[in-house]
């Protein structure tokens, strides 16, 4: 419990080590992943699971255990057909926080952490919209790297988690960690929830783990996947 009675915990930190977890992955896992996560910043949509299974193949993997190795990182996860429905920073669904960029397609994300690294880990600025939940108020966010301008400048970000540790982040954290107008907003939605678990961020604390997670998950090989197993 943080002051003020609110029902807040920092016990737990439903935030992945993505950028970890990817430089652990296999070669076909690794193509994999990049490849969704490019196909998303292109399009908007994923790759089909038949995209996914011809580029395991070619990379000498086998489609079953690479999804299953993408899965068990959290990196990924799958409808039980196999096509992708959540690739952290990307939803391939519509959600409450919209990510735009110059010449950039109709993206989402997955939750307001993932929303702050995407600058990071396209190289580009991009502006955040999302929507606080129980009450529909506007925020925005303009990141450019490291740098962001919060409108209204009182914003934060709740990071909060619900149900088994062991679920995928899209089942047990996503839809917690949301971008708030004020931190006593933040802390009254936390109070009327108290199935979900989690902390309130800073504005630059939120923006760090953005940056940490997912900056370095699109460069190139030789920068961010020096020591991976083949």
């Amino acid at each position: 419990m943080t002051k003020e009675g609110s029902a807040i915990s920092a016990a737990r930190d439903p935030v992945p080590a993505l950028a970890s977890a990817a430089r652990r992955l296999s070669r076909p896992a690794r193509q994999v992943h990049r490849a969704v996560l490019a196909t998303l910043a292109a399009t908007g949509r994923p790759p089909p699971a038949a995209d996914l299974d011809r580029l395991a193949r070619q990379h000498g993997g086998d489609p079953g255990q690479v999804r299953a190795e993408l899965t068990t990182m959290d990196l990924l996860a799958f409808t039980p057909a196999g096509a992708v429905r959540a690739a952290y920073p990307f939803s391939p669904v519509p959600t409450q926080i919209r990510v735009s960029w110059d010449g950039g397609p109709p993206a989402y994300a997955m939750c307001a952490i993932d929303a702050l690294g995407m600058s990071a880990m396209l190289g580009r600025p991009v502006t955040i919209s999302a929507a606080e939940p129980g009450t529909g108020r506007s925020i925005t966010v303009v990141v450019d790297g490291s740098r962001a301008r919060w409108t209204p400048p009182t914003a934060v970000v709740f990071c909060g988690a619900a149900g088994d540790a062991g679920c995928p982040s899209v089942d047990r954290c996503c839809g917690y960690i949301n971008f708030f107008t004020a931190d006593r907003a933040a802390r009254a939605w936390a109070r009327s929830h108290p199935e979900v678990t989690g902390t309130i961020l800073s504005r630059n604390e939120a923006l760090r783990i953005g940056i940490d997670e997912f900056g370095t998950l699109l460069r190139p090989d030789e920068d961010s996947t020096s020591g991976t197993r083949e």
